[in-house]
């Protein structure tokens, strides 16, 4: 296997699921500075410019959550996905949840902080990203309460997807008063299998030349 990333992106918790499930793959990281990202050999991969993705010999994946999931059923015996479907069923919502509502208001706070150009940025927006993704993040909270895990008794796929956007809003200063998830975050990064939380991955960029 082989997975393009890098950095600070969406492609920790795709190096995530991977390490849970113990697979043999190759990092190869793919520069957004530099844009190899746009480069014809790359957008054969990925359309879209977009990481990470994910190749298994002719089965080529982008979008970290369909990767996070396809690992989950390759590798059943790892226990990501849970056999019982009404399982399945919460593992799919919580996956759905992350990345609409939890995920997409912190990426209009970044495009709108430091992706767009300066006279694009709506700084307005900002202001109401930070409150939506407060509201669905208090949702979360309370699912965590009496819980280790998002879904069912282990860590699995819904956590993968699950902990890294938590870690990204902890980033934002926006889970301050939400104490099970800072409780579940800690746990989640505490575990071997956990990659560099996002602080972390930022601070090991080399400087922008």
């Amino acid at each position: 296997m082989k997975l393009y990333g890098f950095g600070p992106t969406r492609s920790l918790r795709a190096q995530w699921a991977l390490n849970e499930v113990g697979a043999d793959y190759e990092f190869i990281s793919i520069s957004l500075r530099a844009g190899e990202n746009q480069t014809p050999q790359f957008l054969q991969l990925n359309p879209a410019g977009k990481l990470p993705v994910l190749v298994d010999g002719d089965v080529v994946v982008p979008e970290s959550a369909a990767i996070v999931l396809y690992l989950a059923d390759k590798f059943k015996d790892k226990g990501l996905m849970p056999a019982d479907g009404a399982q399945r069923a919460a593992v799919y919502r919580w996956v759905m949840f992350a990345v609409t509502e939890l995920e997409q208001p912190l990426w209009r706070i970044a495009r709108n902080s430091f992706i767009y150009s300066e006279a694009e940025r709506q700084p307005s927006d900002i202001v109401i990203a930070r409150r939506e993704f407060t509201a669905m993040a208090a949702i979360l909270d309370r699912h965590m309460q009496g819980r280790e895990y998002i879904v069912g008794d282990r860590f699995g796929a819904a956590d993968c997807v699950t902990a890294y956007i938590v870690d990204w809003g902890d980033n934002q200063g926006l889970i301050g008063d939400m104490p099970a998830l800072q409780a579940y975050l800690e746990r989640a990064y505490a575990r071997p299998t956990a990659p560099r939380r996002i602080a972390a991955a930022f601070a090991e960029l080399a400087p922008a030349a």
